[in-house]
Protein backbone atom coordinates (compact mmCIF):
# COMPACT_ATOMS: atom_id res chain seq x y z
CA UNK A 1 0.00 0.00 0.00
CA UNK A 2 1.25 3.76 -0.74
CA UNK A 3 2.20 5.29 2.27
CA UNK A 4 -0.30 8.49 2.84
CA UNK A 5 1.23 11.15 4.52
CA UNK A 6 -1.89 13.63 6.09
CA UNK A 7 -1.36 16.86 5.75
CA UNK A 8 -2.98 18.95 8.50
CA UNK A 9 -4.47 22.62 8.55
CA UNK A 10 -5.87 24.97 10.73
CA UNK A 11 -9.73 25.00 11.82
CA UNK A 12 -10.46 28.71 10.78
CA UNK A 13 -8.54 31.19 12.92
CA UNK A 14 -8.60 28.82 15.51
CA UNK A 15 -5.32 26.91 16.78
CA UNK A 16 -6.83 23.03 16.22
CA UNK A 17 -5.38 20.87 13.82
CA UNK A 18 -7.81 19.18 11.52
CA UNK A 19 -6.47 16.75 8.52
CA UNK A 20 -6.69 18.18 5.03
CA UNK A 21 -9.25 15.60 4.09
CA UNK A 22 -11.81 14.62 7.18
CA UNK A 23 -14.28 11.57 6.92
CA UNK A 24 -17.61 12.43 6.30
CA UNK A 25 -20.25 9.54 9.01
CA UNK A 26 -23.37 10.37 7.27
CA UNK A 27 -23.08 6.76 6.01
CA UNK A 28 -23.67 5.19 9.48
CA UNK A 29 -27.20 5.53 9.14
CA UNK A 30 -29.96 3.90 7.25
CA UNK A 31 -29.92 6.61 4.35
CA UNK A 32 -26.67 5.07 3.18
CA UNK A 33 -27.25 1.61 4.51
CA UNK A 34 -24.05 1.14 6.51
CA UNK A 35 -25.78 0.17 9.76
CA UNK A 36 -23.28 -2.59 10.70
CA UNK A 37 -21.27 -1.04 13.66
CA UNK A 38 -18.45 -3.19 13.29
CA UNK A 39 -18.02 -2.26 9.59
CA UNK A 40 -18.01 1.46 10.40
CA UNK A 41 -15.70 0.55 13.26
CA UNK A 42 -13.39 -0.51 11.12
CA UNK A 43 -13.89 2.48 8.56
CA UNK A 44 -12.88 4.86 12.10
CA UNK A 45 -10.03 2.37 12.77
CA UNK A 46 -8.91 2.97 8.90
CA UNK A 47 -9.11 6.79 9.07
CA UNK A 48 -6.73 7.05 12.54
CA UNK A 49 -4.08 4.73 10.73
CA UNK A 50 -3.58 7.15 8.24
CA UNK A 51 -3.72 10.29 10.29
CA UNK A 52 -7.34 11.22 9.55
CA UNK A 53 -8.20 13.26 12.64
CA UNK A 54 -11.61 15.49 11.45
CA UNK A 55 -14.66 13.39 12.09
CA UNK A 56 -17.77 14.82 10.84
CA UNK A 57 -20.79 13.91 11.90
CA UNK A 58 -24.90 14.86 12.77
CA UNK A 59 -27.81 14.52 14.93
CA UNK A 60 -30.86 13.60 12.68
CA UNK A 61 -27.76 11.18 10.64
CA UNK A 62 -29.58 7.94 11.43
CA UNK A 63 -31.36 9.69 14.57
CA UNK A 64 -28.39 9.59 16.40
CA UNK A 65 -27.00 6.12 15.10
CA UNK A 66 -23.59 8.43 13.36
CA UNK A 67 -22.85 9.97 16.52
CA UNK A 68 -23.77 6.59 18.37
CA UNK A 69 -21.40 4.29 16.22
CA UNK A 70 -18.35 6.80 15.99
CA UNK A 71 -17.89 7.93 19.69
CA UNK A 72 -18.24 4.07 20.60
CA UNK A 73 -15.35 3.21 17.36
CA UNK A 74 -13.18 6.41 18.83
CA UNK A 75 -13.53 4.63 22.51
CA UNK A 76 -12.50 1.04 21.34
CA UNK A 77 -9.77 1.95 19.48
CA UNK A 78 -8.56 3.61 21.86
CA UNK A 79 -7.98 7.40 20.44
CA UNK A 80 -7.10 9.72 22.60
CA UNK A 81 -9.79 12.52 22.93
CA UNK A 82 -7.40 15.13 22.39
CA UNK A 83 -5.72 13.85 19.08
CA UNK A 84 -9.01 13.64 17.00
CA UNK A 85 -11.57 16.81 16.44
CA UNK A 86 -15.16 15.70 16.60
CA UNK A 87 -17.38 18.06 14.83
CA UNK A 88 -21.64 17.56 15.08
CA UNK A 89 -24.57 19.59 13.44
CA UNK A 90 -27.34 20.41 15.49
CA UNK A 91 -30.67 20.60 13.01
CA UNK A 92 -32.79 23.87 12.82
CA UNK A 93 -35.48 22.18 14.34
CA UNK A 94 -33.54 21.89 17.28
CA UNK A 95 -32.80 25.39 17.65
CA UNK A 96 -35.51 26.44 20.64
CA UNK A 97 -33.24 27.74 23.06
CA UNK A 98 -34.07 25.36 25.63
CA UNK A 99 -33.44 22.83 23.34
CA UNK A 100 -30.11 23.40 22.27
CA UNK A 101 -28.98 22.63 25.88
CA UNK A 102 -31.17 19.34 25.57
CA UNK A 103 -29.72 18.42 22.35
CA UNK A 104 -26.08 18.94 22.99
CA UNK A 105 -26.53 16.77 26.00
CA UNK A 106 -28.00 13.67 24.12
CA UNK A 107 -25.18 14.36 21.73
CA UNK A 108 -22.32 14.09 24.13
CA UNK A 109 -23.79 11.27 25.74
CA UNK A 110 -24.07 9.05 21.77
CA UNK A 111 -20.85 10.14 21.71
CA UNK A 112 -19.43 9.02 24.77
CA UNK A 113 -17.52 12.18 24.89
CA UNK A 114 -17.73 15.46 27.88
CA UNK A 115 -17.31 18.28 24.90
CA UNK A 116 -17.71 18.93 20.92
CA UNK A 117 -14.73 20.27 19.30
CA UNK A 118 -16.89 22.00 16.70
CA UNK A 119 -21.24 21.88 16.96
CA UNK A 120 -22.77 23.31 13.60
CA UNK A 121 -25.96 24.86 12.80
CA UNK A 122 -27.01 21.89 10.22
CA UNK A 123 -29.82 24.36 8.82
CA UNK A 124 -31.48 27.47 9.98
CA UNK A 125 -35.19 27.14 11.78
CA UNK A 126 -37.28 28.46 8.60
CA UNK A 127 -39.81 26.00 9.23
CA UNK A 128 -40.30 27.07 12.74
CA UNK A 129 -38.80 30.80 12.86
CA UNK A 130 -36.86 30.50 16.54
CA UNK A 131 -35.26 34.46 16.39
CA UNK A 132 -31.72 33.91 15.41
CA UNK A 133 -30.25 35.92 18.37
CA UNK A 134 -32.17 33.43 20.45
CA UNK A 135 -30.26 30.21 19.90
CA UNK A 136 -27.38 32.13 19.30
CA UNK A 137 -27.07 33.19 22.58
CA UNK A 138 -27.79 29.62 23.75
CA UNK A 139 -25.25 28.28 21.78
CA UNK A 140 -22.99 30.81 22.82
CA UNK A 141 -22.93 29.36 26.62
CA UNK A 142 -22.24 26.11 25.53
CA UNK A 143 -18.64 27.71 24.41
CA UNK A 144 -18.90 29.49 27.69
CA UNK A 145 -19.17 26.31 29.90
CA UNK A 146 -16.98 24.60 28.03
CA UNK A 147 -18.71 21.49 26.21
CA UNK A 148 -18.46 23.06 22.64
CA UNK A 149 -15.24 24.82 21.81
CA UNK A 150 -16.59 26.31 18.73
CA UNK A 151 -19.53 27.05 15.99
CA UNK A 152 -19.69 26.74 12.70
CA UNK A 153 -22.90 26.72 10.20
CA UNK A 154 -24.07 24.47 7.25
CA UNK A 155 -26.18 25.12 4.65
CA UNK A 156 -26.94 28.81 5.82
CA UNK A 157 -27.24 31.75 3.11
CA UNK A 158 -24.67 34.64 3.54
CA UNK A 159 -27.28 37.07 5.14
CA UNK A 160 -28.57 34.47 8.25
CA UNK A 161 -24.21 34.08 8.78
CA UNK A 162 -24.41 38.02 8.90
CA UNK A 163 -26.94 37.63 11.69
CA UNK A 164 -26.29 34.87 13.36
CA UNK A 165 -22.30 36.33 13.88
CA UNK A 166 -23.74 39.74 14.91
CA UNK A 167 -25.58 37.96 17.85
CA UNK A 168 -22.41 35.97 19.09
CA UNK A 169 -20.40 38.26 21.51
CA UNK A 170 -17.33 35.76 23.30
CA UNK A 171 -16.81 33.98 20.05
CA UNK A 172 -17.50 33.69 16.55
CA UNK A 173 -18.11 31.28 13.80
CA UNK A 174 -15.10 29.16 12.75
CA UNK A 175 -16.21 27.30 9.80
CA UNK A 176 -18.98 27.13 6.90
CA UNK A 177 -20.01 23.41 5.32
CA UNK A 178 -21.76 22.92 2.00
CA UNK A 179 -22.39 21.00 -1.16
CA UNK A 180 -19.67 21.60 -3.28
CA UNK A 181 -17.83 19.35 -5.77
CA UNK A 182 -17.01 19.65 -9.34
CA UNK A 183 -20.17 19.26 -10.48
CA UNK A 184 -22.14 21.15 -8.37
CA UNK A 185 -20.25 24.59 -8.12
CA UNK A 186 -22.44 27.33 -7.25
CA UNK A 187 -20.82 27.55 -3.80
CA UNK A 188 -17.79 29.48 -5.03
CA UNK A 189 -20.04 32.52 -6.37
CA UNK A 190 -20.16 34.02 -2.94
CA UNK A 191 -19.49 31.44 0.31
CA UNK A 192 -15.97 30.25 -0.75
CA UNK A 193 -15.02 33.83 -0.70
CA UNK A 194 -16.53 34.58 2.50
CA UNK A 195 -14.85 32.10 3.87
CA UNK A 196 -11.84 33.30 2.55
CA UNK A 197 -12.05 36.47 3.46
CA UNK A 198 -12.93 35.75 7.55
CA UNK A 199 -10.12 33.31 8.02
CA UNK A 200 -13.13 30.29 8.23
CA UNK A 201 -12.94 26.61 7.05
CA UNK A 202 -14.59 25.80 4.13
CA UNK A 203 -16.39 22.11 4.42
CA UNK A 204 -17.73 20.95 1.34
CA UNK A 205 -19.75 18.03 2.10
CA UNK A 206 -21.01 15.57 -1.41
CA UNK A 207 -17.27 16.59 -2.62
CA UNK A 208 -17.44 13.14 -4.76
CA UNK A 209 -21.30 14.65 -5.52
CA UNK A 210 -22.48 11.40 -3.92
CA UNK A 211 -19.61 9.09 -5.67
CA UNK A 212 -20.27 10.17 -9.01
CA UNK A 213 -16.89 11.53 -9.64
CA UNK A 214 -15.83 8.14 -8.33
CA UNK A 215 -15.67 6.48 -11.88
CA UNK A 216 -17.48 3.48 -10.61
CA UNK A 217 -20.92 4.15 -12.42
CA UNK A 218 -22.58 3.92 -15.66
CA UNK A 219 -25.49 4.29 -17.19
CA UNK A 220 -26.52 0.80 -16.39
CA UNK A 221 -25.70 0.38 -12.67
CA UNK A 222 -27.16 4.15 -11.53
CA UNK A 223 -30.64 2.32 -12.24
CA UNK A 224 -29.81 0.03 -9.24
CA UNK A 225 -29.41 2.15 -6.47
CA UNK A 226 -31.20 1.45 -3.20
CA UNK A 227 -30.03 4.18 -1.01
CA UNK A 228 -30.66 7.63 -1.40
CA UNK A 229 -29.07 8.27 -4.40
CA UNK A 230 -31.84 6.50 -6.33
CA UNK A 231 -32.98 9.69 -6.28
CA UNK A 232 -30.16 12.19 -6.59
CA UNK A 233 -30.66 14.34 -9.15
CA UNK A 234 -26.59 14.11 -10.58
CA UNK A 235 -27.63 10.16 -11.40
CA UNK A 236 -30.59 11.84 -13.30
CA UNK A 237 -29.80 10.03 -16.59
CA UNK A 238 -30.13 13.87 -18.06
CA UNK A 239 -27.66 14.88 -15.75
CA UNK A 240 -25.35 12.42 -15.83
CA UNK A 241 -24.76 12.04 -19.38
CA UNK A 242 -23.51 15.36 -18.88
CA UNK A 243 -20.75 14.10 -15.89
CA UNK A 244 -19.33 11.09 -17.95
CA UNK A 245 -16.87 13.67 -20.19
CA UNK A 246 -15.69 14.96 -16.99
CA UNK A 247 -15.70 11.26 -15.08
CA UNK A 248 -13.25 10.23 -18.39
CA UNK A 249 -11.38 12.82 -17.54
CA UNK A 250 -10.56 12.40 -13.86
CA UNK A 251 -9.72 8.81 -15.47
CA UNK A 252 -7.54 10.07 -17.84
CA UNK A 253 -5.29 12.42 -15.76
CA UNK A 254 -5.41 10.33 -12.95
CA UNK A 255 -3.49 7.76 -14.78
CA UNK A 256 -0.39 10.78 -15.21
CA UNK A 257 -0.12 10.83 -11.64
CA UNK A 258 -1.38 6.74 -10.42
CA UNK A 259 -4.28 8.25 -8.81
CA UNK A 260 -8.09 7.50 -8.89
CA UNK A 261 -10.60 9.55 -10.39
CA UNK A 262 -11.45 9.95 -6.56
CA UNK A 263 -7.99 11.24 -5.72
CA UNK A 264 -7.92 13.62 -8.71
CA UNK A 265 -11.55 15.06 -8.15
CA UNK A 266 -10.50 15.78 -4.25
CA UNK A 267 -6.95 17.16 -4.88
CA UNK A 268 -8.68 19.61 -7.07
CA UNK A 269 -10.69 20.86 -4.32
CA UNK A 270 -8.23 21.25 -1.75
CA UNK A 271 -6.18 22.89 -4.31
CA UNK A 272 -9.23 25.46 -5.00
CA UNK A 273 -8.64 27.27 -1.99
CA UNK A 274 -6.57 26.69 1.37
CA UNK A 275 -9.31 27.11 3.48
CA UNK A 276 -11.21 23.90 1.64
CA UNK A 277 -10.96 20.52 3.96
CA UNK A 278 -13.00 18.30 2.31
CA UNK A 279 -15.04 15.24 4.31
CA UNK A 280 -15.72 12.39 1.81
CA UNK A 281 -17.52 9.63 3.68
CA UNK A 282 -16.54 6.08 3.23
CA UNK A 283 -18.36 2.49 3.50
CA UNK A 284 -14.79 0.91 3.70
CA UNK A 285 -11.42 1.20 4.63
CA UNK A 286 -10.43 0.93 1.38
CA UNK A 287 -12.70 3.88 0.59
CA UNK A 288 -11.01 5.78 3.21
CA UNK A 289 -7.59 4.78 2.06
CA UNK A 290 -8.41 5.89 -1.20
CA UNK A 291 -9.74 9.26 -0.10
CA UNK A 292 -6.83 10.22 2.26
CA UNK A 293 -4.57 9.63 -0.85
CA UNK A 294 -5.97 12.84 -2.32
CA UNK A 295 -3.19 14.45 -0.33
CA UNK A 296 0.62 14.35 -0.51
CA UNK A 297 0.98 15.53 -4.14
CA UNK A 298 -0.62 18.54 -6.47
CA UNK A 299 -1.76 18.35 -9.98
CA UNK A 300 -0.23 20.58 -12.27
CA UNK A 301 -1.87 23.84 -12.81
CA UNK A 302 -2.32 22.57 -16.56
CA UNK A 303 -4.43 19.71 -15.35
CA UNK A 304 -6.03 21.82 -12.75
CA UNK A 305 -7.16 24.05 -15.62
CA UNK A 306 -8.46 21.54 -18.13
CA UNK A 307 -10.44 20.30 -14.95
CA UNK A 308 -11.55 23.36 -14.22
CA UNK A 309 -12.97 24.22 -17.85
CA UNK A 310 -14.83 21.19 -18.55
CA UNK A 311 -16.65 21.39 -15.15
CA UNK A 312 -17.52 25.04 -15.67
CA UNK A 313 -19.21 23.68 -19.04
CA UNK A 314 -21.56 21.04 -16.78
CA UNK A 315 -24.99 22.17 -16.29
CA UNK A 316 -27.37 19.64 -14.02
CA UNK A 317 -30.80 20.33 -13.66
CA UNK A 318 -32.32 19.91 -10.03
CA UNK A 319 -35.80 19.28 -11.89
CA UNK A 320 -36.36 15.70 -12.13
CA UNK A 321 -40.16 15.12 -12.30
Amino acid sequence: MVLVLMEYVELGWSDLKISRVGLGTWQFSETWGLVDYEKAKAVVAKAIELGINFFDTAMVYGRGMSETFLGKALKELGAKRDDVVIATKIPGEFLQPEDVFKAVDRSLKRLEVSYIDLLQIHHPPTHHNFPTSKYAKALERLVVQGVVRYLGVSNYPLALIEDLRSSLSVTDIVSMQYRFNLVERWSEEELIPYAEANDLTFIPWSPLAKGALSGKYNSENIKQFTDLRKNEPVFYEENFVKVMPLVNLLIEIGKKYGKTPSQVALNWLINYSPVIVPIPGAKTPEQVAENAGAVGWKLSYEDWRTIDELSRSIKITYVTW
